[in-house]
């Protein structure tokens, strides 16, 4: 969950710090107080894209730090294992932008960011839901994922989504030898002439760093023996007999003076090594005695190799890849009708492995798809949808796709007597809401998402549906830490936590600020909402609280 939102200098907002605990955590204010900036912040750490108008006027940057307390990082460790990022430690995910006049920088663990890292870990963070934030829940795919988190299909999908992969590869090689055009004999005849003249090389693959070195050495062998043969002469010459000079000298000094007997040791070390020097250096000597037919075999390979690379290239590799190409156009032409048949049954045999993935995966979605929506309509009773119809529909696809064989389609009927349309042409931006926490309620044990934010999506309904939307909430807040910025008295007491929004003005600059509710203060707010005070709106929020 997220424990800690820090916010400096971010639109009316100076300094914020929001300790935040699990469930259902309300956060309610005067419009224009500025709930909308926690909603931004957020949206921050998300990976949202920034602009300059949102640091506080006079300032030069703003920052945003949150700081998660993860129940299974193993996905967010994964996603940072991958981009070269530190672990959480005791499962703590430390995010932080700072958003300047000039530039932006992220921060994950302290470690520098892109901006597609954030996204990719506010995937797994937070799910955020705003009065007109309903677009995934209408989109067939995200429709898809929900049925299947549902069903528990996740083996199923994996094993189906590898044989698709198997498939489309299948089909695609197949397709391009059947779209090939028949080649002349004299495109035979220059591929064989290829394929014979790369074959007759006998070269292998990496072969090219191992040649290149042999072929140094071989040419530049004489100046190679120059070298060696100076650094060995002055080695025996000069440099070793100094040694024993100065070895002689520092043993009589060391007679005379004792102490001297480190020194002594360090001349008696250097001599040892530089005869050991001088032996490796000899030794080198010798294999540079390289016998004339090996280095004209050297020449040769190496002359042979840049041929084909410079012929078929730009690397050996390449060479080799285009042999293997030319075999296979030459396969292709001379039994054409035996290759494609081949192609073909390899094709067939792909798809049936394919089916038979697909239907233990439809068997589950068909099983599971009427129980989500008999959950969802439930929900959607508690919700005020006295007699409201949902289904869940799965039609099949026409041709096998990476999702599976067939697409889901949602669809919700509010009004009896009114025919089921699909979810993204109900216009009511308050029925949709609604719908989505029946979704968001019925797959409460399935979403792994640890935070849920919930801005002000109650904004078109109220009364009694606000007391259930809510209770809703405050539901899904047993099993996930659930945000709702919220105009409702229905819904702010219900929440296991209060916050209270605040603008005041010092100095003649607008601030806002965010401090929890409790005991009278609480009642004091919910009273606020409720429309005014006196002994009847008071004992109203009293009531609320029961």
């Amino acid at each position: 969950m997220l424990t800690l939102l820090k916010i400096r200098n971010l639109a009316l907002v100076d300094r914020l710090e929001w300790e935040l605990g699990s469930g259902l955590v309300g956060v309610t204010g005067e419009t224009g107080a500025g709930k909308s900036v926690i909603v931004g912040a957020l949206k921050l750490v998300l990976g949202e894209r920034a602009g300059k108008g949102l640091i506080r006027t006079g300032e030069d940057q703003c920052t945003v730090e949150a700081i998660f307390n993860l129940a299974e990082p193993g996905a967010i460790n994964a996603i940072l294992e991958e981009v070269g990022l530190d672990p959480c430690e005791e499962d703590e995910l430390i995010i932080r932008r700072v958003v300047g006049a000039s530039s932006n920088k992220q921060f994950v663990n302290n470690g520098a960011a892109t901006l597609g890292v954030l996204k990719r870990i506010g995937q797994h963070l937070v799910d955020l839901h705003g009065p007109h934030d309903h677009q995934s829940l209408l989109s067939p795919e995200r429709q898809l994922a929900l049925l299947d988190a549902y069903s528990m299909v996740s083996p199923e999908v994996a094993a189906y989504r590898e044989h698709w992969s198997a498939w489309r590869e299948a089909a695609e090689e197949y397709e391009t030898a059947r779209a090939q055009r028949e080649i002349s004999e004299q495109e035979k005849e220059l591929l064989r002439f290829q394929v014979e003249e790369i074959d007759a090389a006998e070269v292998k693959s990496g072969e090219e760093a191992e040649l290149e070195e042999r072929y140094r050495r071989t040419s530049n062998a004489s100046r190679l023996a120059e070298l060696a043969g100076k650094a060995a002469g002055d080695l025996s010459e000069r440099v070793c007999p100094a040694l024993e000079d100065l070895q002689r000298a520092t043993a009589e000094l060391c007679r005379i003076d004792p102490a001297t007997g480190e020194l002594a040791d360090e001349v008696e070390s250097v001599a040892v090594q530089m005869q050991e020097l001088e032996r490796s250096v000899i030794d080198y000597l010798d294999e540079l005695e390289l016998d004339p037919s090996e280095v004209q075999e050297v020449e040769e390979r190496f002359n042979l190799v840049e041929t084909l690379k410079r012929k078929y290239g730009p690397s050996l590799q390449d060479a080799l890849d285009h042999a293997e190409e030319a075999r296979l156009r030459l396969e292709g032409s001379d039994n054409r009708e035996a290759f494609l048949g081949r192609l073909k049954s390899e094709l067939d045999e792909r798809l049936k492995k394919l089916r038979a993935a697909a239907r233990k995966m439809t068997s589950k979605r068909k099983k599971h798809a009427p129980l989500l929506a008999e959950e969802v309509r439930g929900h959607l009773v508690d919700l005020g949808f006295k007699q409201a119809e949902f289904e869940v529909q799965l039609s099949p696809r026409s041709e096998p796709g990476p999702q599976g064989m067939e697409e889901v389609e949602y669809l919700f009927g509010p009004n009896p007597g009114e025919p089921l349309k699909p979810l993204r042409q109900v216009a009511s931006s308050g029925e949709i809401s609604r719908v989505m926490l029946a979704v968001k309620n019925a797959l409460a044990d399935q979403d792994s998402t640890p935070l849920m934010v919930f801005d002000e999506i109650d904004a078109n309904v109220g009364g009694e549906i606000a007391r259930a939307v809510g209770e809703k909430m405050a539901s899904l807040g047993e099993r996930h830490q659930v945000v709702a910025i919220t105009h409702f008295p229905q819904v702010a007491a219900v929440a296991h936590q209060h916050f209270l929004v605040e603008k005041r003005v010092e100095r003649g600059r607008s601030l806002s600020s965010l401090t929890e509710v409790k005991g009278e203060a609480r009642l004091d707010e919910l009273v606020r909402m409720l429309g005014g005070g006196g002994k009847q709106a008071r004992e109203m929020a009293k009531t609320l609280l029961k």
